[in-house]
């Protein structure tokens, strides 16, 4: 009597493939197709966790924590300086999906900068600015404008 085998139905080669390419877990580098590097770790496909987003075309990077592949958690964002040669602290506090929300630090200049609240990219909430010729305010934002309570220190060596 013949022995009959029954064929087994062989995947295609490029599910397995796809299959690999999946990006779950730690991964080194990760380039776009823009030049875009990112590295670290990764969910169904999509930055989640800790990494680091470099943006090729503005040279921007971008240190923290990632949510289904928004800036989520804390995290810190730099800036090239052409004068110093390396890159330059531009934000560094709390975002949610993808935008600054929560406490955070805005750098303006090497003097100017803002410490307080955030609302969807916008100074909203108690905060502190420092100017570059020394004033501060210090009280109530919104919509990026001080509003509400706040005080304005002037310094007296930048009035004439």
């Amino acid at each position: 009597m013949p022995i009959s085998k029954c064929l087994q139905k062989s995947e295609p080669l490029w599910k397995g493939w796809d299959r690999k390419a999946q990006k779950n877990g730690l991964r080194h580098q990760v380039y776009a197709v823009n030049g875009d590097c990112y590295v670290g770790e990764w969910k169904d496909n999509m930055k989640h966790g800790k990494g680091t987003q470099i943006w090729k075309k503005k040279g921007a990077i971008y240190e923290g924590d990632w949510k289904f592949g928004k800036r989520d958690g804390y995290g810190t964002l730099s800036f090239p300086d052409q004068e110093m040669g390396k890159h330059r602290k531009v934000y560094s506090g709390w975002w949610k999906d993808d935008k600054k929300s929560g406490y955070g630090i805005q750098f303006f200049g090497p003097k100017e900068y803002y410490e307080g609240e955030w609302c969807g990219n916008q100074r909203s909430g108690w905060g502190r600015m420092y100017y570059s010729n020394g004033d501060t305010y210090e009280g109530q934002w919104l919509n990026d404008k001080p509003h509400g309570e706040g005080m304005l220190r002037q310094n007296p060596n930048s009035r004439p």
